[in-house]
């Protein structure tokens, strides 16, 4: 029995099939541009601004089975879920009509700036300030590994209100385009070779108007969890997408490499492992399918303890999956025609973004055993 819809089933076949057509060399702008064309990158998107009317249950399959061909878009992680879905529930009418079509249709791109150099995964300690002028905003602070700001029209930044002295978060959200003055981007080097690249941020009196504001000042954590639960059942998506890659591979090959008599498959050393592999993205994909009905339902407060746990679930899954793979094809494994040594290194940004399984593990700790806090 399935327990998907019909329409999901469709879905999930129809993007597989276009993710086996892109494959592991897939062009980024190529797949980017095609999966806009066929409405998949604003399926969670409002149809009367050009989306698919649907929410994080569908846009999640879209990820997760383009990281199943091997292609997975991480700024689908960025773009629609976290900046479209802030907007769509918070943005003005003009936020709405300036951006909602671009984001759905692939024309535009946003990139989302809250992590800062000396606050990690403590968002209390954000210091990037917001201070009101008579025509707008002032902007001042510095980002950190943010993903894709060469190729977004604006980054949504996170910053706080300058008299917010009390330590209470109150996190306000912003557009900053681009090409703002006093905008500036530096590439981080990185030993993980992805295609959207991460950079240092920093705001240095930059000038915004006064509808630059996303949502209501003073609204707190609201409106900032409406995006960061998006990003956790996302970032879901994207490790159980490539886990199912990296175990599918493992797969063909023990059923058809031979040493002794029989395929290596047929060794229960070998084969019981990648059986765990599956089972564990299997639970992980049920979470990640709980988070999103839970947020696409409205509720809020379930969603972020179930998106948490959906994120530590397939992180920890994708990590295993991809090291049990890499072992099975032994020294075929690291090399660059079975393509899965480089998921090595990005099985582990699952584990570590956007936010630490340590930190996630406090999360459940608190919030859904009443336990207390160590800090």
């Amino acid at each position: 029995m399935n327990i998907e819809s019909h329409e999901h089933t469709a879905l999930r076949a129809a993007v597989a099939a276009l993710g086996h057509r892109h494959g592991r060399g897939y062009v980024r702008e190529e797949l980017w541009a095609e999966a806009a064309k066929l409405g998949y990158l604003g399926v969670n998107l409002p149809e009367e601004h050009g989306g698919g009317g649907g929410g994080m249950a569908e846009l999640s399959i879209v990820l997760e089975e383009l990281g199943a061909a091997g292609c997975p878009l991480l700024m689908m992680v960025v773009s629609p879920a976290i900046c479209g879905t802030v907007i769509a529930r918070f943005g003005t009418d003009g936020q709405k009509e300036q951006w909602l079509p671009g984001l759905a249709d692939g024309t535009r791109t946003m990139a989302f700036g809250i992590t800062e150099p000396d606050a990690g995964s403590n968002s209390h300690r954000i210091t990037t300030t917001a201070r009101r002028t008579e025509d707008g905003w002032i902007l001042n602070g510095r980002k950190v590994f943010i993903s894709g700001v060469d190729i977004a029209d604006a980054t949504l930044i996170v910053g706080r209100t300058e008299d917010a002295r009390s330590g209470r978060l109150k996190p306000c959200l912003f557009i900053v385009p681009r090409d703002a003055p006093g905008f500036q981007r530096s590439q981080i080097d990185m030993e993980l070779h992805a295609q959207e690249k991460q950079f240092e941020l920093v705001l240095d009196d930059v000038r915004l108007p006064d509808d630059a504001l996303v949502g209501d000042e003073d609204a707190g954590l609201l409106q900032l969890f409406a995006g960061l639960n998006p990003e956790r059942i996302m970032t879901a998506a994207f490790a159980i997408g490539m886990g199912r890659y990296a175990l599918a591979k493992a797969v063909g090959y023990a059923k058809t490499r031979q040493v002794w008599k029989d395929p290596i498959g047929a060794h229960q050393a070998i084969a019981h492992p990648l059986a765990q592999a599956h089972i564990e993205l299997e639970l992980a994909r049920l979470m990640m399918q709980k988070a999103a009905a839970l947020y696409d339902a409205g509720d809020d407060t379930g969603a972020g303890e179930a998106a948490n746990m959906a994120k530590y679930a397939a992180g920890e899954a994708c990590v295993r999956a991809v090291d049990q793979s890499v072992h099975t094809l032994g020294g075929n494994g690291l090399t660059r025609e079975y393509g899965l040594a480089s998921l090595i290194t990005a099985a582990r940004v699952a584990r570590i973004a956007p936010v630490s399984r340590e930190m996630i593990l406090n999360y459940v700790s608190h919030q859904s055993l009443g336990l207390p806090k160590s800090y």
